[in-house]
């Protein structure tokens, strides 16, 4: 078994880097010998030798760091260097780490066929230990999601959502990101006429160009930005789903910038809150069809869904329940590989335990969902019956939850990713620290990316937050609360509806008779925005009545259940 040998040379005694290097090698496969602090040239090349001579043919790698004087350090490593020249020329490998001025004097040397100075991201040296070049190809690094999640794996990948008001800005921008190999995945920021006017120019106001976003105008123009990604770390990219035209969007990003994944809502992104040009159930229609071209295509597809009643201050049981529904329809219409969204911080006054219990019920709600005895709905929504369906875990910072202070959105998003990493995600979803601000610029994204590294990896040892009794309890609860406003979804469509969940006219009644509802959903032609929220003594988003007591589901929904 190939095998790396690794420790802090001569009066060393700092072995955090070599530590965390040999954890990474195990990762990648490779046998560990940690030699330890201040080791003496003499005893680690005995010990390289004792096991080339062991390795029957199979690779040797030893790792060397010295993080002390550079001078010092620069004529420790030519002796090194020189009474290791006989193992080197056998075809033992040596990489040195240290700290940035004594990688320079180390390269110099020209002994070590790589060198460290700590401000790798964790992949990259993953990568090296896989057997990838220095000089990442495009070949080397999977080029769909499921593929780099499993790559990177243990560590969660990284998305970003990038999009200035010039293609020349954006175009600079995702190159400067992706030379940086700041993220796994940019996620495109378009603005409001890509979006919903892309096929049809006529309905284009110039004076909106740039809008909340990149404008792009042509296919042309979305080639062009995926060719800008293809550097460094070769990013994925994916975007907005739009809110009109929905197939042939997505067949252009299918074609354009092979997207990693769509993203698309179940009850937004229409007339209800002002984003698009389709009433409530047309576009619950509409979304689920994009959800089985996706499914079709194998494509994985994010249901972009609860956050959005969070948002409004819908309280934490109808959060669940939309969690649910978007699962729940994501494999009724064929979806294999579902991305679960879990934005904390909505509302942003929600405790961490609270946070943490919400998500949890989430996941113990849709969990069920990947077993391959549930059966499909039906194999008119596009799936097929028993298909898998995979769930991946992906965790953001609340939007609407950053100061504006840079300072205190800094530690905002270093503090909520490592309080995100108790579900452990496959993916995180950086919200910049410039959100309240400004939109990010590629520089902000690499920074933003650099927190969010380093609170992962403070995380990787920490304790179980989700074993935490009040974060238990109130899952518990959550779970049980869900289940009644499900069942009262159920309870409202005619008996001739075969799957409540998945009919457009009941999930659109759902809301329109105020089971599912918000209260910044006011004044509004689709729904009732009359529940009333608040957040309790807990740091939990509960619903109360006008007396401000507190309401169970029992209590809020007794006339639609039996």
């Amino acid at each position: 078994m190939k095998t790396v040998i690794a420790g802090a040379l001569g009066e060393c005694v700092h072995v955090a880097g070599v530590s965390k290097f040999l954890r990474l090698a195990k990762q990648a496969g490779w046998n560990t010998v940690f030699l330890g602090p201040a080791v003496p040239p003499k005893k680690m090349l005995d010990t390289v030798r004792q096991a080339q001579a062991e390795a029957d043919g199979d690779q040797v790698l030893v790792g060397v760091s010295y993080r002390l004087t550079p001078e010092t350090g620069e004529r420790l490593l030519g002796q090194f260097a020189e009474e290791a020249s006989e193992l080197h020329e056998s075809g033992v490998r040596f990489v040195f780490g240290g700290t940035p001025p004594v990688v320079e004097r180390a390269e110099k040397i020209g002994f070590f066929e790589r060198s460290f100075d700590g401000t790798e991201p964790v992949e990259e040296v993953l990568g090296y230990l896989k057997g990838q070049t220095q000089e990442m190809r495009e070949d080397e690094i999977p080029q769909t999601t499921v593929e780099r999640i499993r790559w990177k794996s243990p560590y969660p990948i990284l998305r970003h959502h990038f999009g200035l008001p010039t293609m020349e800005a954006t175009l600079e921008g995702i190159e400067q990101i992706a030379e940086a190999k700041a993220l796994d995945v940019i996620s495109l920021g378009i603005d409001q006429d890509a979006q919903a006017n892309f096929f049809h120019p006529e309905r284009q106001d110039p004076r909106r160009t740039g809008a909340g976003g990149v404008p792009v105008r042509s296919p042309d123009d979305y080639r062009a930005l995926y060719q800008a990604s293809r550097r460094g770390n070769f990013p994925l990219l994916r975007t907005y789903s739009g809110t009109d035209d929905f197939i042939e969007l997505a067949e252009m990003y299918v074609d354009t910038i092979n997207i990693a994944w769509c993203a698309i809502p179940l009850f937004w992104f229409n007339l209800m809150d002002g984003r698009g040009p389709w009433d409530l159930e047309g576009s619950i229609r509409e979304h689920q069809k994009v959800m089985a071209f996706y499914g079709q295509r194998g494509i994985p597809v994010e249901l972009n869904e609860p956050h959005h009643w969070g948002m409004r201050d819908a309280p934490d049981v109808v959060f669940v329940v939309s969690a649910f529904l978007a699962a729940y329809n994501a494999r009724a219409f064929g979806v294999g590989d579902y991305i679960a969204q879990l934005m904390f911080n909505s509302p942003a006054e929600l405790s961490d335990k609270m946070d943490l219990a919400k998500m949890l019920a989430v996941l113990e709600l849709i969990a069920p969902l990947s077993s391959p005895h549930v059966p499909r709905t039906s194999a008119e929504h596009g799936g097929t019956e028993g298909g898998r369906f995979q769930i991946y875990k992906q965790t953001r910072t609340g939007l609407l939850s950053y100061p504006v202070e840079v300072n205190a959105a800094r530690a905002h998003l270093s503090a909520s990713i490592y309080l995100q990493m108790a579900l452990r995600p496959d993916i995180i979803h950086i919200v910049g620290h410039t959100e309240a601000d400004h939109a990010a610029t590629g520089q902000d994204v690499i920074e933003a990316a650099s927190m969010a590294r380093r609170a992962i990896e403070n995380a990787m040892g920490q304790p179980d937050l989700t074993a935490d009794p009040d974060v238990m309890a109130r899952k518990v609860e959550l779970v049980e609360q869900a289940r009644v406003t499900l069942e009262a979804i159920k309870a409202i469509a005619p008996a001739s509806v075969p799957d409540p969940w998945t009919d457009p006219a009941t999930l659109a009644q759902s809301v329109s008779l105020g089971i599912m509802d918000a209260p910044q959903l006011g004044s509004n032609d689709y729904a009732r925005g009359e529940i009333i929220t608040r957040i309790d003594e807990r740091g939990a988003c509960i619903v109360v009545a006008a007396d401000g007591n507190p309401l169970s589901e029992q209590e809020r929904l007794e006339k639609y259940l039996s």
